[in-house]
């Protein structure tokens, strides 16, 4: 039974990343170097997919398979095992991980072609996978925090890979750290969420757990606490407000990294945390409706910074924010299928984007300013064609993945009572279709406005297949979530493949969706036409109406700004935050405690034996006689001594 031995596709990752990580530097060849790091990460794919096709013929009542590895930690009654949860939910993470993840770094072997650091590069995405696989695979709290903590440090590393290149006037390595420490603010709602489930629960495996849950449902209070803690830790991994600020700065890195760790897989760990742990979030209606509100929030407050920004990668960033906020938005009204079924769309749609954007910087010479693109339609056709699609696709138009998820979420929204929030999330798609075909007008669209000395060409089939096969899958990869009016509820297979993970949640929770299939399909005719909306009025401006590229700076001046400087959060948060914590540590940390403090001490402490040794250095003459005389009033001290 190839499941008992899931831990393969965790292992082969691994096994790439020693290989390169230890002797990938004495491997002259750089292909060879990228398909072991490819290689490895396909063969894992390869046994999650047959993990998947065997689950699938199980009965739905086997499907959930505990492999055991080893007793990893043992002290006294806290007892917590290495090991894996394969079901529906860890399966469909797992495929997107290293599915994905191998045609990433695929594409990674042209585009980080002839990099110094070429080995170490693909050393550290075989890492992240590996982290990523313990994180969604795990069967306990415990080993998810090591994935956790794991593709936090792969971030740092990946973000801040060009250490010796600037970034938006400062390093990457800036940007790093930056990335890894808003991260750890997170990570320690985290583990407070651990501690007190550990306290509550007196165990942090995921069966003990949530059966516990299930059976004996955990006052609001407790419950409320719980996991309004594992949402903190949510919005730091998955880049929500407030902690959502260092998604941007992380564009730092090779694009590869922005499709693999920023698009398709870290970014998204904080939604299957809270979808894994449902059973807890459902009985705090508190905390669903703040996980509700703060991703409809997030997703039209980054949707609106992402329509002015001119950075090919930073567009994408905020469009990942805000995408992440969709699925906040469908977990926090308990339409957890649907949070995941984006996860997935959103995977294929938005690394085609950036790998897309990827290919447009390579062949403009790493230029990525749009402003300083067009007319690249004829000189990138594979890139052009697959960008459109990847654009239709998260814009909402059918029947490409994303008009089927995002559809989906927008009507679960409704159903449950949410207008409001509905509302949102119908003016985030309307501004999510304008800035994409903003995005894709300028850059494709027009006359070409780079210099004259460049000519742009087509990226080598390496760069183009992975594109192409993400293009597919952002066509045909929305089918399997058909919408239930449509096909029924026992023809929606996602919905039915996820089930049997989601229903002892849906028994708490508070708002049961009514269902009106009329109603449904006039939601999704609005929806449809506000895309298209967004779609025509950005042709209209930037390309029917040959508008300047200025035009929204002339026209929504001071408008214009605050969505440019991106609302001044950042300032805000240096001033309040950062500021006073770099002088705080300057002043009391540094010239304070271990300038006066330790170094005081430490110094004072030498300077008293100097003294004391000079001192006792005088008497060091050299002169026999002196040394005689000494020893005779030595003698004479002794004695007296003895005599007393």
């Amino acid at each position: 039974m190839i499941t008992q031995h899931i831990y393969f596709a965790v292992l082969f990752p691994l096994i790439g990343f020693l290989i390169n990580g230890l002797i990938g530097y004495k491997i002259k060849n750089e292909k060879v170097i990228g398909w072991i790091g490819s290689g490895f990460v396909g063969l894992s794919f390869l046994v999650s997919l047959l993990s998947f096709f065997e689950v699938t013929g199980l009965n739905v009542a086997e499907r959930k398979i505990i492999v055991p590895i080893f007793q990893w930690i043992s002290i006294e009654s806290f007892n917590v095992s290495f090991a894996y949860l394969v079901d529906p939910l860890s399966l469909v993470l797992a495929l997107v991980v290293t599915g994905v993840g191998f045609l990433i770094h695929v594409y990674s072997i042209g585009y980080m072609q002839g990099d110094k650091g070429f080995w170490r590069f693909f050393a550290y995405l075989n890492l992240f996978i590996f982290m990523m696989m313990n994180l969604v695979l795990a069967d306990n709290f415990v080993l998810m925090f090591l994935g956790w903590e794991g593709v936090g440090l792969c971030s740092y590393l990946l973000i801040g890979f060009w250490y010796d290149r600037k970034f938006n006037g400062s390093t990457t390595a800036d940007a790093a750290k930056k990335a890894f420490i808003v991260n750890r603010i997170g990570d320690f709602g985290f583990l407070l969420g651990m501690f007190l489930i550990y306290k509550t629960f007196g165990s942090l495996n995921f069966n003990e757990v949530f059966t516990i849950a299930e059976k004996v449902p955990l006052p609001e209070a407790t419950a409320t606490l719980i996991t309004l803690l594992l949402f903190l830790g949510a919005t730091g991994k998955s880049a929500q407000i407030p902690l959502y600020v260092w998604l941007p700065d992380a564009m730092a890195g090779p694009t590869p990294v922005s499709a693999l760790i920023h698009a398709a897989t870290m970014v998204t760990a904080g939604v299957y945390m809270v979808s894994r742990a449902s059973v807890l979030f459902v009985q705090s209606e508190i905390t669903m409706m703040v996980i509700a509100a703060i991703g409809a929030a997030t997703a039209i407050f980054a949707a609106s910074m992402g329509l002015v920004q001119n950075d090919i990668k930073k567009i994408l960033a905020y469009s990942t924010i805000s995408q992440l906020g969709y699925m906040f938005l469908a977990a926090g009204v308990g339409a957890f299928t649907a949070s995941i079924f984006h996860l997935m769309t959103h995977a294929f749609f938005k690394a085609l984007l950036f790998l897309g954007a990827g290919s447009v910087i390579h062949a403009l010479h790493e230029e990525q300013n749009i402003k300083n693109m067009g007319g690249l339609k004829n000189h990138l056709p594979v890139t052009y064609k697959t960008f459109l699609i990847a654009s239709l696709a998260i814009a909402g138009i059918p029947p490409l993945s994303g008009f089927f998820s995002k559809d989906e979420i927008l009507w679960e929204t409704f159903a449950h009572g949410h207008s409001f929030l509905f509302v949102i999330g119908l003016i985030t798609a309307f501004m999510t279709a304008f800035y994409v075909f903003r995005l894709f007008n300028l850059t494709f669209e027009n006359k070409s406005r780079y210099p004259s000395h460049i000519h742009p060409h087509e990226s080598p089939k390496i760069m183009t297949i992975p594109l192409i096969i993400l293009a597919i899958l952002s066509i045909i990869g929305g089918f399997v979530g058909m919408p239930k009016v449509f096909v029924g509820e026992s023809g929606n297979f996602f919905y039915n493949w996820l089930k049997p993970v989601y229903e002892p949640s849906e028994t708490y929770l508070f708002n049961v969706p009514l269902y009106t299939h009329s109603t449904e399909i006039v939601l999704m005719i609005i929806s449809v036409i506000v895309a298209l909306s967004g779609i025509f009025l950005a042709r209209y401006v930037y390309l029917e109406n040959i508008k300047p590229i200025d035009w929204l700076v002339t026209k929504f001046g001071k408008l214009y700004n605050l969505l440019f400087n991106k609302y001044y959060v950042d300032k805000v948060y240096d001033l309040l935050f950062v500021e006073p914590i770099v002088k705080g540590s300057e002043r009391i940390l540094w010239k304070f405690s271990d300038v006066k403090l330790v170094d005081g001490f430490i110094n004072s402490v030498g300077e008293f034996f100097i003294e004391i040794g000079g001192l006792i250095r005088k008497i060091q003459t050299g002169v026999t006689q002196f040394y005689a005389l000494i020893m005779i009033f030595g003698i004479i001290l002794i004695i007296f001594m003895l005599l007393i």
